[in-house]
């Protein structure tokens, strides 16, 4: 997968209601989640499935990649 992880991850977070709030610097969004009521990067090139879960951690989705 050229980009790794990260569509899928993005398409679980806007499944969850996370929402994209704005470009940030370099290859980085700034998302919002409802869940976590938080603020956080998401790189727009996510190479492992560990920093996949780390960002879903972070939006409070207890679901994982695998």
């Amino acid at each position: 997968m050229a980009s790794g992880y990260a569509k899928r991850v993005k398409e679980i977070l806007a499944e969850h209601g996370c929402t994209f709030v704005r470009h940030g610097k370099g290859d980085h969004d700034l998302w919002q989640s409802p869940i976590s009521n938080t603020r956080f990067v998401v790189d727009a090139k996510i190479p492992s499935r560990h920093l996949a879960n780390a960002v879903l951690r972070q939006a409070g989705i207890r679901m994982k990649v695998e």
